[in-house]
């Protein structure tokens, strides 16, 4: 028996709705995109407009990857935990396969070098001042994610499994964590520990008094 799921919807059934956020075409043809059912039939820039008056404060970094389709997993998740935008920092192209179209409901930005990165995280914080790095690796002297009190205006930084950061980024992060491991591996996959170091800061900010969540019809 075949159980496997259409995924999305049909043409929109009955008159079209009005409003300049619909999009003709998907109304028309069905909307199979990955999008939770709030932006079914939605137009992209639309979509994007509305994520953009509830973004999450928290940025996402990605240094010198070369096994780079992990930052395809690291961006869903970004998007996933709607977060301000996402980072490359060194060689400018990705593969973006593995963000399964989400990169284009985010702002990318690029830095040829962890100094550069450094002199924008300066400046981007509330009212022009500093934003906290905070830098994910399992380094010596590095504290722990899950007793750190993560700041809700920061940006996460993750370095390239087997390398990890480099020592110049290392010098640019306010402070550095690990995610505690209990088994024998000595580190786990990239885009698994980003998933688990933006959820740490979901749990601790996302659930105020202005918190929306988007949910999924899990499809």
């Amino acid at each position: 028996m075949d159980d496997e799921r259409e995924v999305g919807v049909g043409p929109w059934p009955g008159p079209w709705p009005d409003g300049e956020h619909w999009d003709p075409e998907l109304l028309r043809d069905g909307d199979r995109r990955n999008v939770v059912d709030r932006y079914r039939y939605w137009r992209m820039e639309a979509v994007v407009a509305d994520l953009d008056e509830h973004r999450h404060p928290f940025h996402v970094a990605v240094e010198n990857w070369g096994h780079d389709f992990n930052i395809g997993s690291v961006v869903r998740t970004a998007n996933a935990m709607n977060a301000a935008a996402f980072h490359i920092v060194g060689r400018r192209r990705w593969n973006r396969r593995g963000a399964m179209v989400t990169d284009r409901y985010q702002h990318e930005h690029h830095h040829g070098s962890a100094a550069d990165f450094a002199a924008w995280a300066a400046a981007a914080g509330p009212g022009g001042g500093a934003l906290p790095v905070v830098g994910i690796d399992n380094v010596p002297g590095s504290e722990t994610l899950e007793t750190y009190d993560l700041p809700r205006e920061c940006v996460l930084v993750f370095g390239q499994e087997g390398a990890g950061l480099t020592v110049a980024m290392q010098e640019a992060c306010d402070v550095v964590l690990h995610i505690t491991q209990f088994g024998s591996t000595r580190s786990m996959n990239a885009g698994a520990a980003a998933a688990i170091a933006m959820h740490a800061w979901v749990r601790r900010h996302a659930f105020g008094q202005d918190a929306r969540v988007s949910g999924t019809d899990g499809r």
